[in-house]
């Protein structure tokens, strides 16, 4: 939630006083109706009994349905506070803005085109543009419980972060419409484009906390909800660790080569086990696969 500037603050003094209401009912409005581009607004909060959404010069609801005095009042405020953000925006409102919530528990909001985030009402927030700054202006933003992305059409780029560093991925062709978090198993994070839903997963990483992740063309890790893990330092330890090459057959001796080829897959293999990339039963199961072959 944003914070209000001393400006915000006597504003919403003076249409507290004017509408009979509390400060808290008038900014929580005043940020619902400048999360709605000055336009629009969806609103929950005692003193307008509930939930209800607001339009300008179209749409009032609130959920005391044929309560007309409480309509006009939300009507008219919000007006009030339309015209105050627009009098004190320093860059002219553009976008549209959806948000919902589930019972409390999760939490969805999705935005395109530039949004307002300059506003003299408001303390400037430096996490509110948390992309690296050469990115520019993303094409659309959007958070889902932890996760928050920007979308960069132009450069074909897409940030990501779930409250850490942000990820950079190469989009490729797609035409990223929206995210989701799945939250069952790995927790994985998918994305729609004009393909359908994909994995975040398969996008190359470009960078991550502003340095370049080799190698560019690789995809990502899949990235889980939480604090985000690195990606494996070598994706070709992996490979050879879980495709080992063809065994020999049990009465063919070993050569001093293969040998050496035997304790330096079990060196790899410690080290994936090190790292969490495979699981101690995986270990042991392989380790006697190489052992046998000395």
């Amino acid at each position: 939630m944003p914070n209000l500037s001393p400006t915000g603050q006597q504003i919403v003094q003076s249409l507290a006083n004017r509408y009979g209401l509390s400060n808290d009912a008038v900014t929580h409005m005043l940020i619902a109706v400048y999360n709605g581009n000055g336009t629009m607004a969806q609103f929950s909060h005692p003193e307008f009994c509930g939930s209800g959404q607001w339009m300008r010069g179209g749409m009032t609801m609130v959920s005391d349905l044929f309560n007309n005095n409480l309509k006009c009042l939300v009507d008219n405020l919000c007006n009030d506070i339309s015209n105050e953000l627009a009098n004190h925006q320093s860059t002219p409102f553009s976008g549209s803005f959806q948000s919902q919530s589930q019972n409390g528990m999760s939490s969805q909001a999705q935005a395109s085109g530039q949004m307002g985030s300059s506003n003299s009402l408001f303390v400037p927030d430096p996490s509110t543009n948390w992309w690296p700054k050469e990115l520019g202006s993303p094409t659309s933003v959007g958070s889902q419980n932890s996760l928050r992305y920007a979308y960069f059409a132009d450069s074909h780029r897409l940030a990501v972060t779930t409250g850490g560093t942000p990820w950079v991925y190469d989009t490729l062709d797609h035409q990223i419409g929206g995210f989701s978090q799945q939250q069952g198993g790995g927790q994985s994070i998918t994305f729609t484009s004009q393909y359908g839903t994909v994995d975040l997963s398969t996008l190359p990483v470009v960078s991550r906390d502003g340095s370049i992740h080799p190698p560019a063309n690789a995809p990502a890790p899949s990235m889980t909800v939480g604090p985000a893990a690195p990606p494996p330092e070598n994706r070709s330890e992996n490979v050879a660790a879980t495709n080992p090459p063809t065994e020999a057959p049990n009465d063919a001796p070993a050569t001093h080569q293969s040998r050496e080829d035997v304790i330096e897959m079990l060196e790899r293999l410690g080290s994936l086990k090190e790292k969490g990339y495979i699981t101690d039963e995986e270990f042991a199961n392989k380790k006697s696969e190489l052992l046998a072959r000395l």
